[in-house]
């Protein structure tokens, strides 16, 4: 879940696009592993305590740019892209894939590196695969940050969230993944675009812009048409997490995604919440800086 023109930006801005900027070494520097059956790209950085980086949907390991610098001065940092991102190549596409399954990639990449306990920093959908990682082996988790997982499951149990819940499956979800089965994905990345960023945004983009989400539309297309994209996530088992948690959220967030960062505040109420300002869902994009600071800032008081 992200806005395609942000992530346009993200990606090709100076600086940001693997092979073709300032960080021209970036794809020499990448590593593979392979784990559960297919291959994970990612950069590992810097030295210290382990930090896992994941992305959000429509992105990749490039998502981390402006951070890595700030993140590696006292961390070993590994940022990687998900199994259906840039530049990974992993067939077939599973019919139930799922934050589950991303989940498990995040265990086996963690347990092929030898790591014992990690940092996470999770971002929307990356955020959603962090927190079913984290449920599943707390003991492994050191420090946990989430930034509006979309936990859409719990939307029908909170009062508005059926009506949330109804729009945005009839306007963005239901509808891409028809593009997709009608073998339509440029159809699918217009639909998304038009929800995220309004109407005409699809087509207001350059062709570099577009290149860059057509980078990861097999990870959409794994999503959209998915038997279950956002499985139920037990509430009594995030309720139960003991390390130290930071929750981020956009002050100008979408309303779905409003309704589950308040669930959140609700269910651990130890956990610090910073309320990124002026900012959409978008929040790393938008306000890198502000986003990186809050990160460094409690990764070094806990």
């Amino acid at each position: 879940m992200r806005t395609c023109l942000n992530l346009v930006l993200l990606l090709t801005l100076p600086g940001r696009l693997a092979g073709q900027t300032g960080r021209g070494d970036e794809i020499a520097s990448l590593k593979t592993a392979r784990v559960n059956g297919v291959e994970l790209h990612y950069l590992d950085e810097g030295s210290g305590l382990p930090l896992i980086l994941i992305h959000g949907g429509l992105g990749d390991y490039r998502e981390w740019g402006a951070q890595m610098a700030r993140f590696s001065a006292r961390n070993r940092v590994i940022a990687y892209s998900r199994r259906y991102n840039y530049p990974n190549h992993n067939e077939p596409i599973s019919p139930d894939h799922s934050a589950i399954i991303e989940a498990e990639d995040l265990a086996a990449l963690i347990d092929l590196l030898k790591l014992e306990r990690v940092d996470i920093v999770g971002y929307s959908y990356g955020a959603f695969t962090a927190l079913c990682y984290a449920t599943r082996h707390p003991e492994r988790v050191r420090n946990l940050v989430l930034a509006e997982p979309p936990v859409l499951k719990w939307l029908p149990d909170i009062a508005g969230g059926n009506v949330e819940l109804d729009r945005f499956m009839n306007a963005i979800w239901q509808p891409a993944a028809a593009a997709f089965r009608n073998n339509n994905p440029e159809a699918a990345l217009r639909i998304t675009c038009d929800y995220f960023s309004g109407k005409g945004s699809y087509e207001a983009m350059p062709p570099g812009g577009r290149r860059a989400l057509t980078d990861n539309l097999r990870e959409w297309q794994a999503l959209t048409t998915s038997r279950d994209a956002f499985p139920p996530l037990d509430r009594d088992a995030v309720r139960k997490l003991n390390m130290s948690i930071l929750l981020l959220s956009g002050e100008k967030t979408l309303p779905p995604l409003r309704l589950i960062n308040e669930e959140l505040i609700r269910l651990l109420p130890n956990a610090e919440h910073v309320a990124v300002p002026n900012a959409t869902h978008d929040m790393w994009i938008e306000k890198p800086e502000v986003c990186g600071e809050t990160v460094r800032s409690f990764l070094d008081r806990h």
